[in-house]
């Protein structure tokens, strides 16, 4: 879920256009196929499935959003989650409760006939696992889009990979990329169009947030940005009860820290969190290449083995001008 620093990040998130989204872009997989799975569903919450009852709601989302970005000459890669750290476990296990009772409160929900409360109770419930990643992945080649495993955040891997300049940006929503050191995050990429939100229509417009004007802004060095971080609470340790990003950036800025820690968190080591986000495991054992789609390939995957239309499939391949025999990047690149 990330690390919640919306109310003083909203200054430096500046609405962008899908031209100045053109070139390379590290994506957090992880994160886009969480939100495919979570919005691509039916009205009851179901998710899209095949004539077998697989969930296709993931390769759904992951065609048409990525044959978006070729058209409009992004370059994406995505990187994959490795092993979680430990300093995750207690996230991961509390997030795995979430998701089973909204489970039982979906199935609750669908007996009752309450559709809304059932689709609110599934997106809660949603989850990946290795099938969703490896379907991922295939689709993935199949495009001929690059991807990569990380050691272990995706978010932490394509932070450093816009750090390094091997991309121009890193993409996710969650803003532990600016703690990771991505210098420039883009957001709603893989979310951006008209939602429903709490019974209303809105629009999702892409954003883009640079790390050295967050950093100039707020008078903070990118060490203290992850200690407001750590105060409010991130994906490897709870914040301080009552403490929002406002107050913990007050803190930080005044040199109280250390102090408010030792006093209100009792026990509590802040070091192994500060170093995990300055200094993840991350690789540069990788090639980005970008290849013509098998257009053949995908065909045989989706319509045969998934039960997607051929015109949906033609439709999103023309989108790229891919027809049938046609196997060029030269007009994309």
């Amino acid at each position: 879920m990330g690390v919640a620093l919306r109310d003083i990040l909203a200054p430096y998130k500046h609405r962008t256009s899908w031209d100045a989204l053109a070139g390379t872009a590290a994506i957090d997989a992880h994160n886009a196929l969480y939100q495919f799975l979570s919005i691509i569903r039916q009205a009851d919450g179901t998710p899209l499935v095949d004539e077998e009852g697989r969930v296709t709601s993931h390769l759904s989302g992951l065609l048409f959003r990525t044959t978006k970005f070729l058209a409009m000459g992004m370059r994406p890669v995505y990187v994959f989650d490795g092993a979680p750290p430990e300093l995750k476990a207690a996230t991961i296990r509390a997030r795995r409760s979430v998701r089973e009772e909204a489970g039982r409160q979906y199935a609750a929900a669908v007996e009752s006939g309450d559709h809304a409360e059932a689709y609110k109770q599934a997106r809660m419930a949603t989850r990946i696992d290795a099938t969703v990643i490896g379907s991922a992945q295939r689709l993935l080649d199949l495009l001929g889009v690059p991807w990569l495993t990380a050691p272990s955040e995706g978010e932490a891997q394509a932070a450093r990979m816009a750090a390094d300049g091997a991309v121009a940006y890193a993409v996710t929503q969650d803003y532990d990329a600016l703690l990771f050191g991505a210098p420039d995050l883009a957001r709603n990429i893989t979310i951006s169009g008209r939602r429903r939100l709490h019974g209303r229509t809105i629009v999702v417009e892409p954003e883009r947030i640079r790390l050295a004007e967050v950093l100039e802004g707020l008078r903070v060095t990118r060490e203290e940005l992850i200690e407001v971080g750590i105060l409010v609470g991130t994906d490897f340790n709870e914040g301080l009860r009552g403490v929002g990003p406002k107050t913990a950036l007050k803190i930080v800025r005044e040199g109280r820290f250390e102090e408010t820690v030792a006093e209100r968190m009792p026990g509590f080591d802040p070091d192994p969190i500060r170093t995990f986000f300055l200094e993840p495991p991350v690789t540069d054992d990788y090639r980005l290449d970008w290849r013509a789609p098998d257009a053949e390939g995908l065909r045989a995957m989706l319509s045969d083995e998934y039960s997607f239309s051929v015109e949906r499939v033609n439709g999103a391949l023309e989108r790229i001008g891919v027809t049938a025999g046609q196997r060029t990047l030269d007009h994309w690149f």
